[in-house]
């Protein structure tokens, strides 16, 4: 099958499996949203504009998993924001329902590599910006290599390799196995943290905390 044509049936895929996945884990939707409204309160949904396919921006839609700020007050850590309830809803990832809506909407497929902050864009190195030569996923080929415990010139490794070999094939072993991490609840921070550290750009020295969501 030609590349074009392997792109078709990708994308009624994503289409058929969103609106299964969506039909089928609405019970648990309502309830997480009514979860997050008691422990959090409003809003339910965190909504942070990334960049799709070709750079394209688009507006991500999760479960809000954070405490607010509150108006003229610093921006604070993921480790103070983040309470109890939303370490937990991390992992289990439910916090990542709504994003169904973004593969519904064609701003996402269920593989792929994992959509990330737009001031990025500028960091990437021609290699690593091929990540968006492909719609962003909900998960992809880093998320079950490693996921946060993996450096950031590992996870754009991966991204760059998903692209190249990216397939029917491919898709159905990471969603088999993003299952089992999900499962299992492996890798869903990396050491000593409760998200992934800061992109700073190739070769930069270090990378520092960054507030919200990956």
């Amino acid at each position: 099958m030609s590349r074009r044509g392997s792109d078709v049936v990708k994308r009624l895929i994503d289409v058929a499996g969103a609106a299964i996945l969506l039909l089928i884990t609405s019970p648990v939707s309502a309830l997480v949203a009514l979860m997050v409204r008691r422990n959090l309160g409003p809003p339910i949904l965190f909504r942070q504009p990334r960049p799709g396919r070709d750079a394209v921006v688009f507006e991500l839609v999760k479960f809000r998993s954070m405490e607010t700020l509150e108006a003229g007050s610093e921006e604070g850590s993921d480790e103070s924001r983040l309470s109890d309830f939303g370490r937990r809803l991390r992992a289990t990832s439910m916090d990542e329902l709504p994003t169904l809506w973004n593969v519904l909407r064609g701003d996402m497929s269920l593989v792929g590599p994992r959509p990330l902050l737009v001031e990025y864009l500028p960091l990437y190195t021609p290699e690593q910006a091929r990540r968006h030569e492909v719609r962003p996923g909900v998960t992809g080929l880093a998320q079950v290599s490693g996921r946060n415990a993996l450096s950031w010139e590992k996870k754009f490794a991966l991204d760059v390799e998903y692209v190249e070999r990216r397939g029917l094939r491919l898709d159905i072993a990471i969603l088999l196995r993003t299952l089992g991490r999900v499962l299992a609840r492996d890798g869903v921070v990396d050491e000593g943290g409760v998200s992934m550290s800061r992109f700073l750009g190739h070769g930069s020295a270090g990378e520092q905390r960054r507030p919200g969501h990956a």
